[in-house]
């Protein structure tokens, strides 16, 4: 097996954020009273549960690494995300950076920071 990480998010409700990822491809593997685990392809995302995280302060993020970047934000868009700078959720396009990335970020229900980006080809 390829060493790999999983990120640990948390999650006001479990039921809401099962409904939230499965709306763009994630799929749950485990759920008990305290954790979560969802997968989409070769992302794995853990969840703890934190029903006092306040979606407009929270300070949690993680990175998703991706083929490609557009494809992954077409399925957010098909969900419905908006780009509102407001909103949670809200996704902000990808564009590409300094670094010569391509990088775009969604935040989730819970506030969460999850940064998307290309792998380089």
């Amino acid at each position: 097996m390829t060493d790999y990480a999983t990120p640990n998010l948390p999650s006001r409700d479990f039921e809401k954020t099962q409904r939230f990822y499965s709306s763009f491809g994630f799929t749950t593997t485990y759920v008990d009273d305290g954790w979560l685990i969802m997968a989409r392809g070769t992302i794995t995302l853990e969840f703890f549960l934190h029903t006092d995280v306040d979606p407009l302060t929270s300070w949690f993020s993680c990175c998703l690494r991706v083929d490609n970047a557009g494809d992954f934000f077409d399925a957010l868009i098909a969900a419905g995300i908006g780009q509102d700078d407001t909103a949670h959720p809200r996704i902000h396009l990808p564009t590409m950076q300094s670094s010569g990335l391509r990088m775009g970020a969604m935040i989730d229900i819970d506030g969460t920071l999850v940064r998307v980006i290309e792998n380089e080809k």
